[in-house]
């Protein structure tokens, strides 16, 4: 019984998160604010149901009263997160809070079943930084000289990044964080969201030689300090938001180029100064050739991806563990093999509303300023889901980021949740300014 169970509800999972899907994208259409209010609605209710049958699929196979108490607080916490923005942010976008909440959740639920501390541990996270971020937006609506801490934000992300050069700890082969009271923080999740706002205060000033050139020195220290640290998925992030910050504020296809050019050239680079980027891309050219040790992790993804095929295998009958370190960077190969292709493609898609909203709302935007910021925005968080993907399914080498909102990792995660809340501030203020107009606009 229990085995028919889990082979239907993976069936039942795949037409569920498709049709919430379906309706991230029904909400750019035309249509009146009444009818994308039932589609939110609707969204909320997939939520729920989603949340209830995985986590009951997960309970029936190892029978734990802690997963249910665990399955409540989560309840407790995905109605209580939109009531408050309901009450204090009546004109927040309700499609990114919809899906914020909708991948923490596809995250609970994968943690919960590859590591159910690590799923707690993220949960207690995710709750403290809800706690914090839900003042982020009214901060942005009501501090107006954001813009002129230019060299703040430039100084603050050099030295936080060069503290974890002199005294981090080696993770994998790459300084990544450091600890504080026992909690550890990685400081590069949280120092590439100053790191946008520095760049877009730069550029909004000035788009002459010398104002790029200024910007460019400031943003190859950081993107050097990440490099000689082996924090080589964060550089890249850091590296391509400038690229597209840069050629945003310019138009000026000779930057992009150029700065294209220079990046291969430093990709080269990398390549022969660092013994553990070699080893990557011997997993990603020949990892079946390398089977037993450099390219174990990347076939064993491939496996598991293949395993599960396009409907999966169902919650706890694949072996995702056989995955190194797959609750934070091969997730996505967890989600493939157990929940199958068809669910994994609509978390991309979630990804995608995501950004199309982004940049939706960059478009909407007269302040030059906050433009930079969520387009710059938009590029980190649709980067590191691209690189996190790319990775697990050999389309490109391993690059050691995680999955946003999904993977194991409290300062990824919270430096995300502060991403959406930046968003969400941007966006409310601008339809404050323009009242007669927010009435047709997407949300």
């Amino acid at each position: 019984m229990i085995d028919l169970l889990v082979e239907l509800s993976k069936y039942v999972f795949i037409i569920m998160i498709g049709i919430y899907t379906y309706f991230c994208f029904r909400v750019f259409s035309k249509k009146g604010e009444d009818y994308k209010n039932l589609l939110y609605l609707k969204q909320k209710i997939i939520i729920f149901l989603l949340h209830f049958m995985m986590n009951f699929i997960v309970f029936i196979q190892i029978d734990s009263m802690e997963l249910i108490i665990f399955y409540l607080a989560q309840v407790i916490f995905f109605a209580a997160l939109p009531a408050l923005y309901n009450v204090i942010y009546p004109r927040a976008s309700k499609l990114l809070l919809n899906n914020m909440c909708m991948l923490l959740m596809i995250g609970f639920v994968m943690l919960s079943r590859l590591s159910f501390d690590r799923a707690v541990r993220q949960f207690e996270i995710v709750v403290a930084s809800a706690v914090i971020t839900l003042f982020v937006p009214y901060l942005i609506r009501k501090i107006t000289f954001l813009k002129d801490l230019t060299y703040f934000y430039a100084g603050t992300g050099i030295i936080l990044l060069a503290i974890v050069f002199i005294i981090g700890r080696v993770t994998y082969g790459a300084k990544l964080s450091f600890e504080i009271a026992g909690i550890g923080i990685q400081p590069s999740e949280f120092v590439k969201i100053i790191y946008v706002f520095f760049i877009a205060s730069m550029l909004c000033k000035s788009k002459e030689f010398y104002q790029v050139l200024q910007t460019s020195i400031f943003a190859a220290i950081h993107v050097i300090i990440l490099v000689i640290s082996k924090d080589l998925g964060s550089a890249l992030i850091f590296f391509i938001a400038y690229l597209f910050m840069l050629y945003i504020a310019t138009h000026k296809l000779l930057y992009l180029g150029a700065g294209t050019l220079l990046g291969c050239v430093a990709a080269v680079a990398a390549y022969f100064l660092f013994s553990h980027v070699r080893v990557r891309v011997l997993a990603f050219t020949d990892p079946f050739s390398v089977i037993d040790n450099e390219g174990y992790q990347v076939t064993q993804s491939l496996f598991a991806i293949g395993t599960g095929g396009w409907f999966g295998m169902g919650l706890y009958q694949g072996y995702p563990k056989l995955i190194p370190v797959v609750e934070e960077d091969f997730i996505f190969s967890a989600i493939s093999e157990e929940l199958g292709l068809l669910f994994a493609l609509c978390v991309i898609l979630i990804y995608l509303s995501c950004f199309i909203m982004f940049i939706y709302i960059a478009m909407q935007i007269k302040d030059e300023f906050y433009c930079l910021c969520t387009t710059g925005l938009a590029c980190v968080l649709g980067f590191q889901t691209f690189l996190t993907i790319g990775g697990a399914v050999k389309f490109i080498p391993s690059t050691g980021v995680t999955l946003p909102l999904i993977s194991y990792g409290g300062s990824s995660c919270f430096s995300t949740m502060i991403i959406f809340a930046i968003i969400q501030g941007i966006f409310i203020s601008q339809k404050t300014k323009t009242p007669g107009k927010h009435k047709k606009e997407v949300s």
